[in-house]
Order: C-alpha cells, then sequence, then structure tokens
C-alpha cells in the first residue's frame, strides 16, 4: 500500500450499488494492486501458517496440511482506504473460526504478521463468528502474489489494510498491539461504514 493522504478526490458514485458503498467510496471494476514494498515470493514448500502467542499450544499447518483443512467460498464486497470498493469478488479459503477451533485463548486481540514485515491489528471479535477467512484462490484461481498469494487474510467488513497480504500467521495478544499502517496514523479498526480512515476519525 501507498500512503494516501486526505486529499485523494475518488471518482464519484456510480449506478446500480446503491446501499452497498460506504460513504466516500467509488465503484471499481478492476483490481487495484497497492503494496507497502516489494512483494514477496516465497516457495510453497517453504510456507506454513502459525498460530502463537496466547495458546495452549502453536498451531502450524504446511501449505499441503493448510490445503487440507475444511474450505470455504465465499462472495462479498471489499474497501480499500484508497476509497475504490469492488462488489462481489469471490475467495476460497479457510475459516479464522476453523483456525481457532480447539485452540484453549484468554486473548482479546489478533496481530497478523507476513512476509515482508508486515503486521495488522484486530479485536478478536473482528476476525471469529463467520468474518474472516485466510484466502488462497480469487475468482476460482490461485490468490497471485500481487494480490497477496499464495495466502492473504481476509477480512471483508473492513477497509482492505486489515485484510493483510501474504499472511503467514496470527499471534494472540491479551492487549492490543498496533500493526503497521495504524503505528503510521491510520485507524486503529477501520469500519468503512464510519468512515474510520486514519487517527481521530470516530
Amino acid at each position: 500500500m501507498s500512503f494516501i493522504s486526505r486529499g485523494f478526490k475518488g471518482r464519484g458514485r456510480r449506478e446500480g450499488a446503491a446501499g452497498r458503498l460506504p460513504p466516500g467510496q467509488y465503484l471499481e471494476h478492476g483490481f487495484p494492486v497497492l503494496s507497502a514494498g516489494p512483494t514477496p515470493h516465497t516457495p510453497l514448500d517453504r510456507w506454513d501458517f502459525t498460530m502463537v502467542g496466547q495458546v495452549d499450544q502453536v498451531r502450524r499447518w504446511t501449505w499441503d496440511e493448510f490445503l487440507a483443512l475444511p474450505a470455504e467460498t465465499i462472495t462479498r464486497d471489499i474497501h480499500c482506504v484508497t476509497k475504490w470498493s469492488k462488489l462481489d469478488s469471490t475467495w476460497t479459503g479457510v475459516s479464522v473460526d476453523t483456525l481457532l477451533d480447539g485452540v484453549e485463548t484468554s486473548a482479546d486481540y489478533v496481530l497478523a504478521f507476513c512476509d515482508g514485515g508486515y503486521t495488522t491489528n484486530l479485536p478478536l471479535e473482528d476476525v471469529t463468528g463467520g468474518k474472516a477467512w485466510i484466502a488462497y484462490a480469487y475468482e476460482g484461481q490461485p490468490l497471485a502474489p500481487a494480490h497477496g498469494g499464495p495466502a492473504r487474510l481476509l477480512v471483508p467488513h473492513l477497509y482492505f489494510w486489515k485484510s493483510a497480504k501474504w499472511v503467514r500467521g496470527l499471534e494472540l495478544l491479551a492487549a492490543d498491539q498496533p500493526g503497521f499502517w495504524e503505528s503510521l496514523g491510520y485507524h486503529n479498526r477501520g469500519d468503512p461504514w464510519r468512515e474510520q480512515r486514519y487517527w481521530g476519525d470516530e
């Protein structure tokens, strides 16, 4: 992602999306690529996903083990803090609920960590209850590296920077810990319907 100023104007709303575009968003039919640094390319035989932090024991899955987990295909609208929204995007991945099944924890927060050093923080309640997935396919195809492949966190009800690209695990935490963009001035939660873009937004 590139740092975006409040002066970014967007393109205005289009017909056919009434009620589905949060305030200040415009409809995008493509899929813009925004990143804070170079795109990682981790070989799948070296890829794993771990659940660490305040857990009864560390969980780890290799790529093949991850693909063997129960998967879901879901269609959701996504909203970027840079003001574009994409409707009816289809993803396949593993629900965070599935990954947490059987995990004993007293944590209230998670910190997603990724190849390239990116992190983002979320309340645990924003990634459970059918709200978040680790997605590895987009529109029926393996997720491209430019869009976060081989796997990215998908939290479609929050601004898309929370859907961390190249995700490699979740750290469960007792206390909130700001991630990369949050420490640089982006809102701590990022609800697009409340336009929670930056520090100070309610």
